[in-house]
């Protein structure tokens, strides 16, 4: 169990009510004991689910209370459900929304390296949100760009992300105006100062690494055996 818990970075009491509980319910026990101010609603919403005999949902249990002037956000009574009442079958609980970083890393990574649930959640994504399709498709076209080395595309792909208005992508095409030949350079030549900014920023980091504690000559050597 220790070996366990410095592999999750849990403490070790933690692991140990996992591993010792019969079933999932018992390790939110301690959670289930405090009240709620959703527990004067137990009675009639335990009643609905015996009638139905489980076949009602969140959803509609929500509509019934908001029928009789009791507003309950979505979220809070399902997760209130989930320890307070019993179901006959274990329901169907919806998955978790994506985060933001899963959304963006969707958004920015090779399409080809998506798996097939990545690919069915992002299409449920854009096709909810008409700005973040554009956003994607802005992004998927600047990314050719960058590895086909296309820029005459450049000028055109900057009026489209105008025209749409995208905070944060518009900003970024309004730039790219200012010094528009040397990005037009970058997405089409072969030759590119990468490889000089590499190294002037390795070069920075061992500076900053030894600032106030080393010599010139000692930044020299680590620098040439780099």
């Amino acid at each position: 169990m220790r070996a366990i818990a410095r592999h999750l970075g849990w403490g070790r009491h933690t692991v140990q009510r996992y591993a010792r509980a019969a079933q999932w319910q018992h390790t939110v026990a301690g959670r289930g004991s405090r009240t709620s101010r959703l527990d004067v609603h137990q009675p009639y919403l335990q009643r609905r689910i015996d009638e139905t005999n489980g076949a009602i949902s969140i959803k509609e249990l929500r509509e019934e209370l908001a029928d009789q002037g009791r507003l309950v956000p979505y979220t809070s009574l399902r997760d209130w459900a989930r320890s307070r009442l019993q179901w006959p079958t274990a329901p169907a609980w919806p998955p978790a929304p994506p985060g933001v970083r899963q959304v963006t890393g969707w958004l920015t990574r090779r399409p080809s390296t998506l798996d097939e649930d990545e690919h069915r959640q992002l299409k449920a994504v854009l096709g909810a949100c008409p700005e973040l399709a554009a956003a994607h498709q802005l992004v998927r076209d600047f990314g050719d760009m960058l590895t086909q080395q296309t820029g005459v595309l450049l000028s055109a792909w900057i009026e489209d992300a105008v025209e749409v208005d995208l905070p944060g992508l518009t900003g970024f095409a309004r730039g790219l105006t200012s010094d528009f030949d040397a990005v037009t350079a970058g997405l089409t030549l072969r030759w590119s100062s990468g490889g000089t900014e590499g190294a002037v920023n390795r070069i920075k980091k061992i500076k900053r690494q030894l600032y106030g504690r080393a010599g010139f000559e000692l930044l020299r050597k680590m620098i040439l055996l780099q």
